[in-house]
């Protein structure tokens, strides 16, 4: 059986690979894990549940509810909120624990459960094994000590969530958004109701697009992942702007006035100048994966602020960040964190601060995510090879090596096996696309040589 824990929680078709009885079972271990940890000890431990709208994350909430609480641990149930939200709300509670349900940019049959250590931080990798291995082991009948009496844990909703997440999100920003027309488009996601109120608090006139979710239209067709339904209405309004997010908004993603995608690359390119200006931006770094645009390296290059990369996914863009105390990192999907003020990627967050920087400045979107230039991007995937030996085949590394030389300075070439799937990602940058795509056929048919 392979890892139920995936970089970003435990997955899968709701009642079918993620059932109650397994949403119960992870529960009652992470909370004996938890317990042998010390993280309770002389205290009665509490938990924040909060989760995305999807009609299966009902069952589910009731299910690591009656975990948690048949475990000993009291439970604040704040409803549907934002991924960040939870675990904002996990610190400033004190709670011992947070657990967001959701499958994110996934379609609605998909859901998940994420569990936050205290202080809204991702658990450690060892502590998700040992709470996967501990969840197999009672699940196979290995008895496990139930409190009873005033032993359980006790249940209530914290309707008070709401505000004081808006409240957090306020008090961060630098400036208000008074005079901006923004378009938000909420993926009939988890941030309907607090992203409009929190952008129209701060200033903005607010136009909402995907913002009745009904327990099944999430990520339909809407949000991060399908921008158009945004451009025609930031087109439609006469909009300054439009932001993104994706299903539990831990995204975001942006339009200019003009209808132009702004990417996380660009995004962070407006936001590390921004945090530089105000000293915010520690140590003048950004952290952002291998996949960032060569033309998001160039920009930092330009402006004096050094750019360091990590493997793909925003768990280790996350884990430099901590490590070396620096305030601002991301990816291109548009998972943004700025440490400071967030323990995850913050899409509500993000759009908040993108807008004010506009409005700050008096410049477009469009005029500030100029900075950046982004380099045509040629991405193939290359299925049924051996992906294992894409580091120690001589004929590919040959062939990768001439790629090189061709491109130059002004181009790039990765080559990354995929963690889930047989097949290995070809990904070349130039200055030219025709280039890029001529360059990057090549490759794939070495890959398919070499590895095949």
């Amino acid at each position: 059986m392979g890892r139920l824990f995936g970089t970003d929680g435990v997955r899968g078709v709701a009642n079918a690979d993620l059932t109650a009885e397994m949403a119960l079972g992870l529960s009652v271990a992470a909370a004996h894990v938890l317990a042998e940890a010390g993280t309770f000890e002389g205290h009665k431990p509490t938990a924040v549940v909060g989760r995305d709208p999807r009609a299966s994350g009902e069952f589910l909430e009731a299910a690591v509810v009656a975990g948690l609480a048949s475990a000993g641990v009291d439970v604040r149930c704040v409803g549907v909120l934002p991924t960040p939200a939870v675990a904002h709300l996990t610190g400033a509670l004190g709670a011992d624990l947070g657990v967001m349900l959701s499958a994110s940019h996934n379609a609605m049959p998909d859901n998940g459960i994420k569990f936050f250590a205290r202080g809204g931080h991702k658990l450690a990798d060892e502590l998700e094994d040992r709470i996967e291995a501990v969840y197999e082991s009672h699940r196979h009948g290995e008895p496990w000590e139930r409190p009873t009496g005033a032993g359980v844990g006790r249940v209530r909703s914290y309707d008070e969530g709401f505000e004081q997440y808006i409240a957090h999100l306020l008090s961060v920003l630098p400036n208000r958004l008074d005079g901006l027309k923004i378009v938000l488009d909420e993926a009939h996601g988890a941030a309907s109701g607090v992203s409009p109120e929190a952008f129209s608090r701060a200033g903005a006139e607010v136009v909402t697009i995907g913002a009745e979710p009904d327990g099944l239209n999430i990520n339909d067709g809407c949000g991060s992942t399908h921008l158009d339904k945004l451009k025609a209405a930031v087109a439609e309004h006469h909009a300054d702007l439009g932001i993104a997010h994706d299903g539990d908004a831990d995204r975001c993603l942006a339009v200019d006035h003009t209808g132009e995608e702004v990417d996380g690359d660009q995004i962070l390119s407006v936001l590390a100048l921004a945090m530089r200006e105000r000293s915010a931006l520690r140590a003048d770094t950004v952290v952002a994966t291998v996949m960032s645009n060569l033309g998001f390296k160039l920009a930092m290059e330009r402006a004096g602020i050094r750019l360091v990369q990590t493997a793909v996914g925003d768990r280790y863009v996350l884990e430099e960040m901590k490590e070396h105390g620096f305030a601002l990192g991301g990816e291109q999907s548009g998972h943004v964190i700025v440490l400071d003020h967030a323990t995850t990627g913050d899409g509500t967050l993000t759009g908040l601060l993108l807008a004010a920087r506009v409005a700050e400045t008096g410049r477009s979107l469009r005029e500030l995510a100029s900075v950046m230039e982004r380099l045509p991007q040629v991405l193939i995937n290359v299925p049924d090879v051996d992906r294992s030996r894409v580091g120690t085949s001589a004929e590919l590394a040959a062939a990768v090596a001439e790629a090189e030389r061709e491109l130059g300075e002004t181009g790039r070439v990765l080559l990354r096996p995929s963690g889930t799937e047989p097949l290995v990602r070809v990904m070349v940058e130039a200055a030219d696309i025709d280039q890029a795509r001529s360059v990057a056929g090549r490759l794939a048919d070495a890959v398919k040589s070499a590895l095949g």
